[in-house]
């Protein structure tokens, strides 16, 4: 990075930032509902090395995109105005300045081995190692969570993706060994020990290789329902609904939100079990919450793809105690719970399934629950 850094900008960076991608285990699309997630990070980090200017200008630089350098004046920077992958930096330093932060340039070197598209919060991961290195750079002194809400800013008012906070805070306050319960709605979160392997278990992630936009409008029109479902409904937002509602609330609705609301209410509910299980040191327990999470996902959400459903089918088939989609949806990932023993039988079997029915050969890796963001030089 520093090397990089200094043939891009003909000088060494201040620091070096890091910020991670995510796996959600449960709790899909329940954000923006004010309601429950329960997401780890993974070793796979976004790395920044930046320089603070003093003349006002934002300079930035992919590896991965290995085009030219883009030169911002932070002065003129609005909604709309970058409409490349350096929307997600160019929003943070948008939205730090939006919330009153007197804050000017910066050169910018990104390198990432987050996989884009693949529902593993690449841009959060982008957004958070800016938002962390600005936070040095400029002496801010925001906390995690701040600057998780910065990040999220920027990828709603500047990126233009109606996201929840669920990815942005995890990439920003993850642990080691744990997964994070997030409460929207209260704006709290907790760390739960996660630990597969002591129970001789392995989270397998299974990228299918269809890429997702969460930006196409599809993502927007699950909100959108989401949103009028819960006007209807006369609450603050779906959180507000029980399981023991959903009988008569279906009666108040019409037929296309009764699904969505179905979804909510019932992974809301599969955080707080699977919570449970954790906190009592029973992974393996999370394997039918995550199977029947896929399922909602599919049949009231539909926003799983052939490909996941073929992921999910065969991983089941062959042993595994649990599979689901995770993500916004529209392609991306699936997380698979599994015994050690039988991963890489498992991931062979999904690899065959995949050339049978003519897909591009899947990649398949493990996950255990990864730090998030910081200073890492």
């Amino acid at each position: 990075m520093k090397e990089a850094f200094r043939h891009i900008y003909g000088a060494s960076p201040d620091g070096i930032w890091a910020a991670p991608g995510r796996v959600n285990l449960i709790g899909e699309h329940t954000d923006y509902n004010d309601g429950f997630a329960l997401p780890i990070a993974i070793p796979q980090n976004t790395l920044v090395a930046a320089r603070r200017r003093e003349d006002g200008r934002l300079r930035l630089h992919s590896h991965q995109g290995d085009g030219p350098v883009i030169d911002l004046d932070v002065d003129d920077l609005t909604p709309g105005a970058v409409t490349t992958w350096g929307a997600y930096p160019a929003g943070v330093v948008w939205a730090l300045r939006e919330a009153g932060h007197r804050i000017g340039g910066a050169d910018l070197h990104v390198d990432s081995t987050v996989p884009t598209g693949a529902g593993l919060s690449s841009s959060a991961a982008l957004e958070c190692a800016v938002a962390f290195a600005y936070n040095d750079l400029y002496g801010l002194g925001l906390g995690a969570p701040a600057l998780a809400l910065i990040s999220q800013r920027a990828e709603n008012g500047f990126a233009g993706v109606p996201c929840g906070v669920m990815d942005q805070m995890a990439s920003a306050c993850c642990t080691t060994g744990a997964a994070l319960h997030l409460d929207i709605r209260a704006g709290t979160h907790e760390q739960v020990p996660f630990a597969p392997e002591s129970e001789g278990l392995c989270l397998l992630v299974i990228d299918t290789g269809v890429k997702h936009d969460l930006g196409d409008g599809a993502y927007a029109a699950l909100r959108a329902g989401c949103e009028r479902a819960a006007r209807l409904l006369g609450v603050a937002a779906l959180r507000d609904i029980s399981p023991a509602d959903l009988p008569s609330t279906a009666r108040m609705l019409p037929a296309r939100l009764v699904p969505l609301v179905q979804h909510i209410v019932t992974e809301n509910a599969r955080v707080t079990e699977s919570i449970s299980h954790l906190r009592a040191g029973r992974v393996a327990a999370l394997g039918p919450i995550l199977s029947a999470g896929h399922a909602s996902l599919r049949d009231d959400f539909r926003i799983s793809c052939d490909e996941s459903d073929l992921v999910v089918d065969t991983a089941l088939a062959h042993g595994a105690l649990g599979a689901r989609m995770t993500g916004g949806g529209f392609g991306g990932s699936v997380i698979v719970l599994v015994d050690e023993g039988r991963a890489q039988a498992l991931g062979a079997a999904v690899t065959a399934a995949f050339r049978s029915a003519g897909y591009l050969a899947p990649h398949l890796f493990a996950v255990s629950p990864a730090s998030g963001a910081r200073r890492i030089e």
